[in-house]
């Protein structure tokens, strides 16, 4: 029994070191440049951000002409998709402005970085980087977070200041024995 034992053992090993030695002919090593091309993040500083530039005013015009507006409404509350404009007045707390990216992200480059990434649906990635900016232009403009003149750009894009501020993430105070979040109807089990 105990040989019986040390040979499975040892056919499980063999097929373990060979399995890992084998090639299967799938796939290959992707080139540096396709590495580069899905390299696409966009952190808080902007470092990452390609060269180009946006307005309000042009990104009025790529709202319609893209095709934004059969999505997400022509005066962007009012389509299928998620809102992208809050229908609570400019001076309402953030989090009662509802869940619109142009309010909630952190750094504006995220909204620049999601529009860059995820948008126009079915066409992802097709936008120029013109076109990003002046569609990010437009998003924080209709939703007071710049004014109307302000052009975008690697360098202004990071220094905008979002309505979030330092209150991204907050954690709710919470004590044992307590509802776990701020109106939250059910309580913790003990």
């Amino acid at each position: 029994m105990a040989s019986l034992r040390a040979l499975v053992l040892a056919l499980l090993m063999g097929a373990t070191a060979l399995a890992q030695q084998t090639t299967f002919g799938v796939g290959r090593t992707p080139t540096a440049e396709e590495i580069r091309a899905w390299d696409i993040s966009i952190g808080p500083t902007g470092e990452e951000l390609p060269q180009g530039k946006g307005t309000v005013r042009e990104g009025a015009q790529l709202y319609r002409s893209k095709g934004c507006a059969g999505c997400h409404g022509a005066s962007a509350v009012d389509g299928r998709a998620p809102i992208l404009k809050s229908k609570a007045p400019p001076n309402a707390d953030v989090w009662a402005r509802g869940r619109i990216l142009p309010l909630r992200a952190p750094h504006a480059t995220t909204v620049w970085d999601y529009i860059n990434r995820a948008m126009p649906l079915n066409r992802e990635g097709t936008l120029h980087p013109d076109e990003v900016y002046s569609l990010t232009a437009y998003l924080l403009f209709i939703n007071d977070v710049i004014k109307e003149d302000e052009v975008l750009d690697a360098t202004t894009l990071p220094r905008v200041k979002m309505p979030i501020g330092e209150d991204y993430a907050r954690l709710p105070e919470w004590k044992p024995k307590s509802p776990r979040l701020k109106g939250y109807p059910q309580q913790q089990q003990q």
